[in-house]
């Protein structure tokens, strides 16, 4: 049986609250957090050019890195955010930040490409905190407000995702490498001293054993068509992202650009801009618009992905498919996650998990198969890789039913 979650709030001026009662201080570091959480999965995208020639392996071979990471995400988030539900947060938070930063350590210090590669899938198992800041963040919003504020915390997420390879390309180029792995396991060091300072101890929802919350899990799977959904959808999407991005850095290093590091990391700067869609996805979730805006979404996916194509000697076309592709994507996360928070406000952990899991495994198909597809066919045929997901997504889209009770929107 479920309970209602016991929140345990320090005293907050009336100054330091917004209009829908959430501090303000709180929604910033539960963003903060969530951006240099997830940072850790995507460090190594623009230096697989760099790793390849390190440790002597093929273009594919380093591709390896990225999937395993994403596979370790994945892991992470069928074994350790259901215990977001099961366990009391902070705490919870507190020891997984804890093993990312000696992982991150070890990868830091890998002296051959196993290490390095044991040590990511490690780390992207425990990087899933920011899986868990978000439906913490969902717990603590009023209904009315619950899309801004996710989309808000959203927000600092996938900045955070865009944000990490210009940080990575930057730091790689200055100092090498292995500081940007040492570097982030400082980081990760100091924000687990502060998430345990500043958050608010959260309760369990539920007393089940762990064997049972992670049978439930699944069970929601079952019992809500629309996580299933909502699910592939932003599976379908996040693997043409990670095509994408996982293959970029081989096409702005080769013969038809010549892009050092830190010019890779510049041009991973343009998607950034598209993180600028989270509040407005957010608000159009509130407005229960989510089913038209999830349709335009896999459209511009698609038409971004063939502007890529037509325009691959172009680097303004390729910036501008940047763009439209992760507006796109993140508008569809942010639209599936507030979808799936209606379904049951008590097992927010374990519904995030089952949706999260997800995707990812769309997002390390889509990584490896990028690298694969760009190794036998160049960038021509990763564009036709990448657009291919999200128009076989919009053909399940126009499948749903509209306005559905179970689904938790109206058109």
């Amino acid at each position: 049986m479920s309970e209602s979650p016991e929140l345990q709030t320090p005293p907050m001026p009336a100054t330091g609250k917004t209009s829908h009662g959430v501090p303000g201080w709180l929604v910033a570091l539960l963003a903060v957090a969530s951006g240099m959480t997830v940072a850790n999965l995507y460090y190594a995208q623009p230096l697989l050019s760099s790793l390849r020639d390190a440790f002597h392996v093929s273009t594919a071979g380093a591709g390896w890195l990225i999937t395993l990471t994403q596979v370790g995400y994945v892991v992470g988030m069928l074994l350790l955010v259901p215990l977001g539900d099961r366990l009391e947060k902070r705490r919870l938070i507190t020891v997984l930040l804890a093993v990312t930063t000696l992982t991150l350590v070890t990868a830091g210090l890998a002296t051959n490409f196993a290490v390095l590669l044991t040590a990511s899938l490690i780390s992207g198992a425990t990087s899933v905190v920011a899986q868990i800041l978000v439906p913490f963040a969902a717990s603590l919003a009023p209904d009315h407000a619950r899309g801004r504020i996710v989309g808000r915390v959203m927000s600092g997420l996938l900045t955070g995702i865009l944000l990490s390879r210009t940080l990575s390309s930057l730091v790689s180029d200055l100092a090498g490498w292995r500081v940007v792995y040492l570097g982030s396991a400082a980081l990760m060091a100091v924000l687990a001293l502060a998430l345990r300072a500043a958050l608010p101890q959260h309760a369990p929802t539920t007393t089940m054993p762990y064997a049972q919350v992670l049978r439930s899990t699944v069970q929601l799977v079952r019992t809500h068509p629309e996580l299933l959904r909502r699910g592939l959808y932003q599976a379908a999407m996040f693997g043409s992202f990670s095509a994408f991005w996982t293959t970029i850095s081989y096409v702005l290093t080769g013969p038809r650009f010549h892009y050092s590091e830190v010019g890779v990391g510049i041009f991973a700067l343009v998607g950034a801009a598209g993180a600028a869609v989270a509040p407005f996805a957010g608000h159009w979730a509130d407005r229960k618009l989510a089913r038209p805006m999830t349709g335009a979404a896999l459209t511009v996916a698609a038409v971004a992905f063939a502007l890529a194509g037509f325009g691959q000697h172009s680097i303004v076309l390729i910036g501008l498919a940047a763009i439209l592709i992760d507006t796109a994507v993140q508008t569809t996360l942010i639209l599936g996650q507030h979808a799936i928070y209606q379904l049951d406000p008590d097992a927010r952990a374990r519904l995030n998990s089952a949706f999260v899991a997800t995707f990812f495994l769309g997002g390390a198909a889509g990584s490896q198969l990028g690298s694969l597809t760009y190794d036998a066919g160049g960038w021509t045929a990763v564009t036709l890789l990448g657009g291919t997901p999200p128009l076989l997504a919009l053909l399940y889209w126009a499948s749903e039913r509209r306005a559905g009770p179970q689904n938790g929107q109206a058109d």
